[in-house]
């Protein structure tokens, strides 16, 4: 009987994968139908997206991760109606790549969308658009968990969220049909298709590099095997630590900057003088300071600098006040407005323009190579995720990640939803005493902390 059962077993699963075999060729013969004698239309990538296909590698993947933790599990058939449904209409993720002689372009991708996998790699991993139909950015999913992972060339952490929102939304329209008679039907109001290059249209003529090139401490240490990349996240309440951050008359992002800058002094430094700083790159997003919409990358990176240059220990409210000092002496509109405007002001270059593609990647790498190492880390809070009322009792939690980048091993991730702040941490050494510090240095402050793992610290 067992044999028999293994037998009808087997069958079974070749039948399903042949069923999903046609399926996959239906949906790529009517795509393929469709996008018949359709317009294509071409945009250029803004200023910050030129740099990301120069620099991207396997390794290095450029590739960031947002999720949506559901209160059921989610059904994979309705989930990629769901992305089909969508993607025509969010024509910002409809895109493919095309290097052109001078620079790389978008051009409209009427192939079908790709297909929603369950998840099987680690986060972050290369998106290959060869084998993603042309698309750069891939969906997938984990039981009740929906990942959305953006090659950054498309998009920030801002256009990443609204993409995922409306997944979400049309996800739970298809899988709740009292939902949908009294929802709104498209794309919700606060949902932007706005494409512009901000970068460009905000651009003050400027000639001072904004940003140093100086090397940072590099975290380093043993790496976890086959490449495997760590994940820890903790889940802390939102009211806790804005009390907290209120009392001591400081920014959430301050604080928790503050707090990882201290944990590298104290468990990588062992409260050691180092000729080098400790330097955590912290994304800005610009949309506030000059009134944008646009869905594609609008941000700059400041550093939080931090240099421990004396045989006395420093103690936590000494290097909490240098951090905040150093954050807020960057973070003014004149400040970020330098610090594209130079960039920008490389592109606009008559001389540069006229560059071949080929040697503007070489040149990006180079610079890129000579700059990267001026951080330690990466600590990007990209906010808090908002959802129309009928749709929260459905919805647990949002977080999300970064992948690793030159000279940065480790790297940590912000976002809120509801009274519930998520503080992720990716990295790809077996070390986690920086995240323990961390973690502790929550619970002295009076945060009451929940900390889950993917297990990779465990095997």
């Amino acid at each position: 009987m067992r044999g028999q059962d293994r037998a009808r077993a087997k069958k079974r699963l070749r039948e399903q994968k042949r069923e999903q075999k046609n399926n996959e060729k239906e949906r790529r013969r009517k795509a393929k139908k469709s996008s018949k004698g359709k317009r294509v239309k071409w945009e250029k990538l803004d200023n910050t997206a030129n740099l990301f296909p120069a620099i991207a590698t396997h390794n290095m993947t450029n590739v960031y991760r947002i999720s949506v933790t559901l209160q059921e599990r989610v059904d994979k058939a309705l989930l990629q109606r769901a992305l089909d449904e969508l993607l025509p209409e969010f024509d910002t993720f409809r895109v493919r790549m095309r290097k052109g002689i001078f620079w790389n372009y978008f051009e409209t991708n009427h192939q079908s969308p790709p297909l929603v996998e369950v998840e099987q790699s680690y986060p972050c991993s290369y998106i290959d658009p060869y084998t993603n139909n042309g698309y750069l950015f891939r969906v997938s999913y984990y039981r009740d968990r929906i990942n959305l992972e953006v090659f950054h060339v498309l998009a920030d952490g801002m256009g990443g969220m609204s993409f995922l929102r409306e997944l979400t939304y049309r996800y739970l329209r298809l899988a709740h049909p009292e939902l949908a008679e009294n929802a709104l039907k498209g794309l919700s109001d606060e949902t932007s298709l706005n494409t512009e290059d901000s970068y460009l249209k905000n651009y003050r003529q400027s000639h001072d590099k904004g940003y140093k090139t100086a090397r940072a401490v590099e975290v380093r240490g043993e790496k976890l095997p086959g490449g495997a990349m760590g994940v820890l996240h903790a889940y802390l309440p939102l009211t806790q630590i804005k009390q907290l951050c209120k009392e001591r008359q400081i920014s959430i992002n301050e604080y928790l900057t503050s707090l990882l800058i201290y944990s590298i002094y104290r468990e990588y430094l062992h409260e050691n003088t180092s000729k080098r700083p400790i330097a955590v790159a912290v994304p800005v997003n610009l949309r506030p300071y000059f009134d944008s919409m646009t869905t594609r990358n609008f941000f700059v990176m400041v550093s939080a600098v931090f240099q421990p240059d004396r045989a006395e220990p420093y103690t936590y409210q000494e290097v909490q006040d240098i951090v905040v000092k150093s954050l807020r002496e960057q973070i003014n509109k004149e400040h970020l407005e330098a610090l594209f405007s130079y960039n920008v002001s490389n592109q606009k270059n008559i001389f540069l323009r006229s560059v071949p593609i080929f040697i503007k990647i070489m040149a990006m790498r180079f610079v890129y190579q000579s700059s990267a190492r001026a951080n330690t880390t990466t600590l990007s809070n990209i906010g808090s995720f908002s959802l129309a009322s009928e749709y929260q009792p459905y919805v647990k939690r949002f977080h999300g990640m970064i992948a690793m980048s030159t000279g940065q091993n480790l790297k940590g991730l912000v976002c809120s939803y509801g009274d519930e702040l998520v503080l992720n941490f990716t990295s790809t050494l077996q070390d986690v005493s920086i995240q323990r510090r961390v973690f502790r240095q929550l619970a002295q402050d009076g945060i009451r902390v929940t900390v889950e793992s993917n297990g990779v610290y465990y095997e």
